[in-house]
């Protein structure tokens, strides 16, 4: 069964069932806070929290979707069989409306059904179930469920915490899950016992295939803190490990979703090696549906983990001795797709992805000649081999670290050019400052907040809404080209990032400066109103074109009227009441930040 039947089939089968399809959100979610600190969306339900937690969705109580996924955390190992950048989460939520009953009952039917769902052999499948701890009782109700529908009792595993309880992070929902795994041996396991299960898991000859998630319980500040007022169902099924389960295959790698893509990466290849072509084509793929989603490669954040997997291309490219231009390949992951997700056969998704390959070459000239440079920056270490002690040429962790932050340097490049050199790389001290370089990034995404707030204090609400008089001044001066492609707020200034080809004159940053500062001085009403998305389109709202919306949308207005305002964006908020309130409007710098986007960084005085 091919990848695009299978999504199909799923939303079919919960559509019937009464489920109303929702488009996939965007891979950048909507919201950051400082206790959901990614910089993605790396699971289905990320993008429902809120409706999770009890906020009525505009779309109704039963909800099916594909939702874009990436996680970031294990980029070095994608390659091997299992890991994947990129991934589609196939997912029903029921909120606050059917509970495990109907939940399992469904997963089992689309499991086994030949008529509607992926027709497995029910045979092969195996069921683990929470065990309980100080949080919640042993979830002995899905297991007998599981067994009402056809689920042999002795194949149903009971396990910690750590295997079936899910939650979105320090806060927000969370409560214990089921999980499905399915046995891919050729003649099948039959009856296991709970250690040979494990075992089969560990060796993957058991794969797990889906899990329905029971949220009913809340956590704060890390720990579970009592019941939610409803309850809901969060499920989740990869598509590309369905895929590789219902087309027999050992790895998504294998299936259809990489065929074409793979034949084109070999096809353009002088040699052979599986781990380059993949890495090629799993940091390609997701680079894509970044791109498409509105980030763009820079030194921080989202456009940093982008930047990262495009060098990284690059390189493997280089490796596989690919000559031609890595957009080759991006066709055919666009035509692979375009039916589903439309926005990424846009232009600039192939255009940004043409000049990081052409400025990380660049840049690797300048990499190789700064290495040749740092030859001083060696020290001599000793190393142990039988009873024989050599003494060799080391390059410092500090060094390597630099030349991979500055110069995009893989390690593997690292250490690849040092072997020219009869150097060894101290890979520890390497390490070591990669995980200082993690702990600021993690500290800079605590400082994300909703709209690109750090926090919700008087100044940071007063910068918010100077950003929207910003983005409006610079569409009067500069034209309607200008387009949001990112914001930071503190309450010490404001950051607008936003796109433009030609650097901004003195005279037009002064021009937006009198714009914003009359608009102060005109004492405006800051107005919100929520509208059917459609209408708010109709009367010129500004959104994120990378963005996806609810048929419902929040409307922030700057002035007397929604007809006649001076700006008015889709927005959650918070803002100021009136203008008045900002006082002085200041640009203290303008600056690029990569190709086409451009940076202003004010305060209010």
């Amino acid at each position: 069964m091919q990848s695009a039947e299978i999504r199909r089939r799923f939303i079919d089968f919960f559509v019937k069932r009464g489920h109303v399809e929702i488009p996939s959100a965007s891979l950048i979610p909507a919201e950051v806070s400082a206790t959901q600190k990614t910089l993605f969306n790396s699971a289905g339900m990320q993008p429902l929290i809120p409706y999770l937690l009890g906020k009525e969705h505009p779309k109704g109580k039963r909800l099916v979707d594909v939702q874009k996924c990436i996680r970031t955390g294990d980029i070095d190992d994608v390659g091997d069989n299992r890991h994947l950048t990129f991934f589609e989460m196939l997912g029903n939520w029921s909120l606050g409306d059917y509970f495990k009953e109907d939940a399992i009952k469904w997963s089992y039917e689309l499991l086994t059904s030949k008529e509607e769902g992926f027709g497995l052999d029910p045979n092969r499948i195996y069921i683990t179930c929470f065990e309980g701890d100080e949080n919640a009782p042993k979830d002995s109700e899905s297991a007998e469920i599981w067994v009402k529908n056809g689920i042999q009792e002795n194949r149903i595993y009971f396990l910690g915490a750590e295997d079936n309880w899910w939650s979105a992070g320090e806060d927000g929902p969370c409560g214990p899950d089921t999980e499905m795994f399915y046995d891919l041996t050729e003649n099948g396991l039959g009856d296991l016992s709970k250690e040979e299960f494990v075992k089969a898991v560990q060796e993957e000859t058991v794969v797990e295939i889906w899990n329905d998630v029971f949220m009913e319980y809340e956590k704060k500040g890390g720990k579970v803190v009592g019941r939610l007022s409803t309850k809901s169902v969060d499920t989740g099924a990869g598509l590309e490990r369905l895929s590789a389960v219902l087309q027999g295959k050992k790895t998504a790698y294998d299936t259809d979703i990489f065929e074409q893509i793979l034949l084109k990466i070999r096809d353009l290849a002088g040699t052979q090696d599986k781990k380059a072509e993949r890495i090629v084509a799993d940091h390609l793929r997701a680079a894509v549906f970044m791109i498409a989603d509105g980030v763009v490669p820079s030194n921080t954040d989202a456009g940093y983990v982008l930047r990262r997997l495009l060098r990284r291309a690059v390189r493997y490219a280089d490796i596989l001795k690919i000559n031609s231009s890595l957009t080759d390949v991006v066709e055919v992951i666009q035509e692979k797709y375009k039916e589903v997700y439309p926005n990424i056969t846009e232009n600039f998704v192939s255009t940004n992805i043409r000049d990081e390959e052409v400025r990380f070459r660049k840049t690797l000239e300048m990499g190789l000649k700064e290495f040749n440079k740092k030859s001083a920056g060696v020290f001599t270490g000793t190393i142990q081999s039988g009873e024989n002690t050599y003494a060799l040429d080391f390059l410092d962790g500090e060094t390597a670290f630099g030349l991979f932050q500055s110069f995009g340097f893989p390690l593997e490049l690292i250490i690849e050019e040092a072997e020219k050199r009869n150097m060894k790389v101290d890979i520890d001290g390497f390490n070591a400052e990669m995980k200082k370089h993690q702990e600021l990034s993690r500290l800079g995404a605590e400082q994300k907040f909703k709209g690109g707030l750090a926090d919700t204090s008087e100044m940071s609400v007063k910068y918010h809404t100077a950003t929207h008089l910003l983005h409006q001044a610079l569409k009067d001066v500069l034209g309607n080209g200008v387009e949001q492609k990112g914001s930071n707020i503190t309450p010490e200034r404001l950051r607008f990032d936003f796109s433009h080809t030609a650097k901004v004159t003195a005279e037009e940053l002064k021009r937006v400066e009198e714009i914003v500062n009359q608009k102060i001085l005109e004492a405006l009403p800051v107005q919100n109103i929520v509208l059917p998305k459609e209408e708010a389109l109709e009367l010129g709202a500004r959104h994120l074109f990378s963005e996806k919306y609810g048929d419902e949308v929040s409307v922030y207005f700057i002035g007397q009227d929604l007809q006649s305002a001076y700006s008015k964006e889709f927005c959650g908020g918070p803002h100021v009441k009136n203008t008045s309130e900002l006082g002085h409007f200041k640009i203290q710098k303008e600056e690029a930040v990569a190709q086409g986007i451009r940076r202003i960084k004010a305060v209010l005085e």
